[in-house]
């Protein structure tokens, strides 16, 4: 914003002892749901209580007890980087639609 400090977004703090960096920015381009699909993922990941039931929405919780590795999260964050990059490397270089009007 203006006057406002840009956030980095080559970089993510994953964690206190884990940082990913040089993140290209191209991969932020990779949309879904009406943000980026990094973005997305990382709303998703994030822990939090619903108010109402008091359930608690942890995917650490359920990367260990269902998937059966506590990496799950981190891993699923590298590879949507790696996804949003390939997708678009391959939308960038389709032919051109042609459409017959008939």
């Amino acid at each position: 914003g203006v006057g406002g400090k840009q956030k980095d977004r080559t970089i993510i703090i994953y964690n206190e002892h884990i940082k990913i960096s040089d993140i290209p920015l191209k991969a932020y381009e990779y949309v879904v749901n009406d943000r980026s699909a990094i973005e997305w993922v990382m709303q998703r990941q994030t822990i939090r209580q619903d108010k109402a039931s008091g359930i608690v929405n942890d995917s650490n919780r359920y990367a260990i007890e269902t998937v059966g590795d506590a990496a799950y999260p981190f891993k699923l964050l590298l590879r949507i980087v790696r996804v949003s990059m390939e997708t678009l490397r391959i939308v960038e270089n389709l032919p051109k639609l042609e459409v017959d009007d008939g």
